[in-house]
């Protein structure tokens, strides 16, 4: 091969391989999505489990791309490439397999995910180490493959990391509005294992095949298109920093997503999108970079002043939000949306307020910020020396730290400090970071002046923006649409509660922004607890999954016989709310729930709870949740029902409200005796026969206890639903078009067939 052959050759490549990386980054984020969901099943939703997950994912790509650079130095390009082919099919074939594996892990795997505390995170470690470590040595071993000279390094690395990040990007957001509604998530998983093998399949005919055997200059060492020594980054110091700005980037993360989480009303499209949009800035910054990056003199200086502005952006977007004026065009709808009960309708019908919800809110609260963050990555890159045969190893490393970082945010932020001391104070602190970035700026660039000036300004800006920093309810109360100080919020690892006036002496009840049920007691809710209380002859232990204003419990705790309540709640903030509620103003109702001592309220995910449950119970009720919140899927689905009819004692009812056809149909495909009351909204299941006898059971209703407890309007909501009860008719279909655990169809709004 000729001179002229091989500089075509490696344009070629170069164009090539940074686009079969972005195939490869595509599934990358499927699979997040899609593991996550199916081990939470197993774990059950909360705080603990859900960060633990994330961090064993980045660990495991942290670790991977530590192995994946020391591997590379041993290779030569064309060897790299190979690797990389190998790694992919790798990856593929056991994602291919992964949801079966995941979903029905071996029995030692599913007894550790069931267990408490570290043998838990020790399951998550050993489940998702395997592929996230082969997926972590990818980008070491393309840079390794990609670079021929040191100078312009850097801009191939921005490329590499810009294009997977485009297709992280896509995966992000396909996964929960096409791949998934069309394929399930083992149909979503099975096409992301088809990408990373079509990229082995296109590495090993395309790439491969043009790479040279040896390297052009394996002992040159010099700075990226650089000649002074002085303005080398050390690689430790590299990898030092890129700790600290993977811890910063990732805390920040956690915090965008809970308040565009609340801010959209939490639904299953709401972490895919964040993620997405997040991901698109990260890719749209490395790509400026990379076109800039030959001219930065400073390149030390250039990073810690982007980490100064990721810092400043960070806070003045938050506190514009919580400062401006609620009836500032554009502000003024979401202002109106914050404080309404229902989150909008995903589906279609108002693109413009889904587009404003999902891209506008986000782009504005964080998209500069995370293009800083792509910005700076090359650049960073930029002043590390890279020798071409260890090229992959410098990549490996400083992307392992930054990972290591990022592992560390994840468990101080998701663990700890969302609690205590809250969103609005964890900004405040991570903006004082921002501080140390600005002066070591000043220290890393004495000859220039305005390098200097413009850190000692970044610091001044980024002390006044700490010290105006409001009180941690401020930010959720403007999210709630509200301004006064009649609203109970509460915030803690689970989530964000609410107590919002609604006029004419009600209050609302919301978590993560969407409105849950009302004070005082009434409605669907009380039906839901008081109706299967009442068909049961003597429902002694009850379990109701979800706490909410208390109303459903409370209803079902009507009979006299029943003697105890387990209350399963994943946020745990509603009950401190409640009685806070309760010791200022008089709602006799909730004063009666609260001081029942046969009620229990346990924060645990109530599918969980109830499947490892030794006693059973006489009545299991799933309250009210919409079909497109954010893992209600795993309360309407095939698999959840059977786990109660499963935990039922002998003449046992299970209840569930019935928002549509499928949750329905899946309903009557498992229980064999199902009656239909309140015109077909609430369904009660048994595996033994259910004697329809209106009298007897309007005459439990009636009772004097029953009826005292329950008082007038509830009681006659309650006949009344009781009056159209009948045994549920098949409409032929009930063996098909079924929510699932792994086809959550209603969750991600599936047409009804």
């Amino acid at each position: 091969m000729t001179d002229i052959d091989g500089k075509e050759s490696d344009s070629s490549m170069s164009r090539l391989i940074p686009a079969i990386f972005g195939l490869s980054g595509f599934p990358a984020l499927i699979y997040q999505v899609a593991w996550q969901r199916i081990l939470t099943i197993h774990v059950g939703i909360g705080a603990f489990s859900v960060t633990m997950i994330v961090a064993a994912y980045m660990a495991g790509l942290g670790i991977g791309s530590g192995l994946g650079g020391r591997l590379s130095r041993s290779l030569t390009a064309r060897g790299a490439l190979i690797a990389f082919a190998v790694v992919e099919l790798i990856i593929g074939a056991f994602a291919f397999f992964s949801t079966r594996f995941y979903y029905e892990p071996p029995g030692f795997l599913q007894t550790a995910l069931g267990a408490a505390g570290p043998l838990s995170s020790a399951a998550f470690l050993l489940a998702l180490l395997p592929p996230t470590i082969a997926m972590g040595m990818t980008f070491p071993l393309l840079v390794r493959a990609l670079v021929r000279e040191t100078p312009g390094a850097s801009r191939i690395i921005g490329r590499l990391y810009g294009a997977n990040l485009v297709g992280a990007a896509v995966g992000a957001c396909a996964a929960p509005w096409l791949l998934i509604p069309w394929f399930g998530i083992e149909g979503a998983t099975r096409f992301g294992a088809c990408c990373n093998l079509a990229g082995a399949l296109a590495v090993i005919a395309i790439g491969a095949r043009r790479a040279p055997e040896g390297d052009s200059c394996p002992e040159e060492i010099s700075v990226s298109g650089m000649t002074s020594a002085s303005r080398r980054i050390g690689l430790r110091l590299a990898a030092a920093l890129s700790c600290v700005s993977g811890f910063v980037a990732i805390a920040l993360e956690i915090l965008w997503f809970r308040i565009v989480d609340v801010g959209a009303k939490s639904t299953a499209f709401t972490f895919g999108t964040v993620l997405a949009i997040y991901l698109a800035g990260l890719a749209a910054g490395s790509f400026a970079a990379v076109r800039r990056v030959g001219r930065i003199e400073h390149p030390l200086a250039v990073f810690l002043l982007c980490q100064t502005g990721i810092a400043i952006y960070a806070a003045a977007a938050v506190l514009l939000f919580i400062e401006l004026p609620p009836s500032l065009p554009g502000l003024d709808w979401l202002h109106r949306y914050w404080a309404a009960y229902e989150p909008i309708a995903v589906d279609g019908r108002d693109p413009g307020a889904i587009a404003a919800l999902y891209v506008v809110f986000p782009l504005i609260l964080f998209g500069p910020a995370t293009f800083l963050m792509g910005f700076s990555y090359p650049v960073l890159q930029h002043g590390v020396a890279h020798e071409v045969r260890s090229s992959g190893f410098g990549v490996g490393l400083i992307q392992a730290a930054n990972i290591a970082g990022c592992v560390l945010g994840a468990l101080v932020v998701g663990l700890a400090r969302l609690e205590d001391p809250g969103s609005s104070t964890t900004l405040r602190d991570l903006s004082i970071i921002g501080v140390g970035f600005s002066l070591a700026a000043v220290f890393a660039t004495r000859r220039s002046s305005r390098i200097f000036a413009a850190a000692i300004a970044a610091a001044v800006v980024i002390a006044s923006l700490t010290f105006c920093f409001p009180h941690r309810d401020r930010l959720w109360l403007r999210l709630h649409g509200r301004e006064d100080g009649d609203t109970l919020v509460a915030e803690d690892l689970t989530g964000v509660a609410a107590l919002i006036p609604e006029g004419g002496g009600r209050y609302r009840m919301s978590t993560n922004g969407k409105g849950q049920s009302l004070i005082p007691f009434g409605g669907i809710h009380s039906k839901l607890g008081a109706l299967p209380a009442t068909l049961h002859p003597r429902p002694e232990r009850i379990a109701i999954i979800g706490l909410g204003s208390g109303d459903t419990a409370w209803a079902a705790a009507c009979r006299a016989e029943t003697t105890e309540i387990l209350v399963f709640e994943v946020s745990s903030g509603q009950l401190p709310l409640l009685r806070r509620l309760s010791e200022r103003s008089r709602f006799p109702a909730l004063e009666s729930f609260l001081e029942d001592r046969r009620v229990a309220v346990v924060t645990a995910d109530g599918r969980t709870a109830i499947a490892r449950d030794p006693d059973g119970f006489d009545l299991i009720e799933a309250d009210a949740v919409r079909p497109n919140g954010a893992y209600s899927g795993n309360l309407y689905s095939v698999e959840f029902f059977r786990t109660c009819a499963s935990r039922l004692r002998p003449k046992g009812l299970m209840c569930s409200w019935a928002p549509t056809p499928r949750t329905r149909r899946s309903f009557l495909h498992v229980f064999p005796h199902v009656v239909e009351l309140d015109g077909g909204v609430v369904l009660i299941g048994s595996n033994d026969p259910i004697e329809l006898d209106r009298d007897i059971w309007n005459a439990r209703l009636r009772e004097a206890s029953t009826a005292t407890y329950l008082g007038q309007e509830v009681l006659a909501e309650c006949l009344g639903g009781l009056a159209t009860a009948r045994v549920a008719s098949r409409d032929g279909r009930v063996e098909i078009d079924l929510n699932t655990d792994l086809d959550p169809r209603d969750e991600y709004l599936v047409p009804q067939r």
